[in-house]
């Protein structure tokens, strides 16, 4: 455990220290403010819930697409640099490896996205936001962003450089967003099947609308443990290559 919490202490502080973290975060704000201006505030008159709503609505696209660029560089960069064998050839495990770089690629995500709070509380300004909804949908935002990373973490691993690892991250996350699609062309058994693997349409829509269910906590959690594990599986096969 020390080894994990020092590795994503590291990485982290990798984060901190570039300017690509911080262009990521800034970019991710920019566009984010804008949507909210644009297509939550803008317009009709609205309810509050519904402004709420839609904010985590886009805030949702634009977290996936943060965790995608966040987690590109976090074995992908190690072995492009070649200091991938000197990880690995320390007294740690692949799985720690893998865990802390996810965990300091997910912590800086939650750091930006607290940023972001600032949005919702001007809905205050002339309405009202429930607390409990305002929760629910940071909660799913938290729990999106973490399954969207986990998948950049596979990505990253199987991926020589940055910009593959990128492309084969954005395939999954695009992929399992496609699902809900699959829904309205497929019949029974598969569009049941399509929808649960949805990583947005299904699973986020209840948090998005103030609502907690487990069986969307529980599916978010195992795509995270076996993103993870999968990619513990190929550090390994690649260790004994």
């Amino acid at each position: 455990m020390n080894a994990t919490l020092l590795i994503a202490q590291r990485e982290l502080g990798t984060y901190l220290r570039s300017m690509t973290g911080y262009v990521i975060a800034a970019i991710l704000l920019l566009v984010d403010g804008l949507l909210f201006n644009i297509f939550a505030i803008g317009g009709d008159d609205k309810l509050s819930a519904t402004v709420l709503a839609q904010f985590f609505f886009y805030t949702s696209g634009l977290t996936m697409i943060a965790s995608v660029f966040i987690s590109m560089r976090l074995v992908a960069e190690e072995r492009q640099t070649g200091t991938l064998v000197l990880l690995t050839s320390s007294p740690v495990k692949d799985g720690q490896i893998v865990v802390g770089k996810f965990l300091s690629g997910f912590l800086f995500l939650a750091g930006v996205l607290a940023l972001t709070i600032f949005m919702p509380l001007l809905i205050r300004v002339n309405g009202k936001i429930s607390l409990g909804h305002l929760a629910a949908g940071y909660l799913g935002l938290l729990l999106l962003g973490a399954a969207a990373m986990a998948m950049g973490t596979l990505g990253s691993a199987l991926a020589r450089t940055q910009v593959l690892a990128a492309i084969f991250s954005g395939c999954m996350v695009t992929a399992m967003v496609l699902c809900w699609m699959l829904v309205r062309v497929t019949e029974r058994p598969f569009n049941d099947v399509f929808a649960s693997l949805a990583i947005h349409g299904k699973h986020f829509i209840p948090f998005q609308q103030g609502t907690i269910h487990l069986r969307d906590v529980v599916y978010y959690l195992m795509v995270v443990i076996v993103s993870l594990f999968t990619a513990v599986r190929v550090m390994e096969a690649r260790r004994w290559r």
